[in-house]
């Protein structure tokens, strides 16, 4: 049994979420094999029965090109653009889902996100939701939210641990239990 979880972080927040899933993955099923990874890794999900997606909210939704730009140079003036995991990264979960390929079994998917606790601020979750199930991936239970106090972070208290328990949760119901 395999998960993967690949991140998209601007500023570290999204990042900390995404590793506290995986952790809470490992924590509930220590028999399957979990990788957590930037989009920019090469990462396979040949075999992955479980694919975590998650990104930071820009603009309402996904980050853009324009909008990484944006926040690099928020981050720093005059910072150059860097990989995935730092400020101007070139490639996020936008284009990383673009190219990927449809997986060649039954795989189930769940999509989060990082976002400011404001009723204008959007959500990039359901967006890379339907982004999965374009691509043929089954995403079962809703996308989920993870709060920041500002653009820049950090991390609401508590949501590290939340993030944890959801990984729990998607354990339990996304990935059958070992037959053996």
């Amino acid at each position: 049994m395999e998960v993967v979880v690949v991140y998209e972080s601007l500023f570290g927040n999204t990042r900390a979420i995404a590793e506290a899933v995986a952790a809470g993955i490992r924590s509930a099923r220590p028999e399957i094999s979990v990788v957590c990874a930037p989009v920019d890794d090469a990462v396979a999900l040949d075999g992955a029965d479980l694919v975590v997606v998650g990104g930071p909210t820009h603009a309402f939704g996904m980050t853009s090109r324009r909008t990484r730009a944006s926040a690099a140079a928020m981050a720093e003036p005059g910072a150059p653009s860097g990989p995935a995991g730092t400020p101007g990264a070139r490639r996020g979960v936008r284009e990383w889902l673009a190219g990927l390929e449809r997986p060649q079994h039954t795989a189930r998917a769940a999509a989060f996100d990082t976002r400011m606790d404001r009723w204008y601020a959007g959500g990039a979750a359901p967006r890379i939701a339907r982004g999965l199930r374009d691509r043929g991936y089954v995403v079962e239970g809703p996308p989920e939210g993870f709060f920041v106090e500002d653009t820049a972070g950090p991390l609401r208290p508590g949501e590290r641990e939340r993030a944890q328990a959801w990984g729990v949760e998607l354990a339990e119901w996304a990935v059958p239990a070992a037959v053996g």
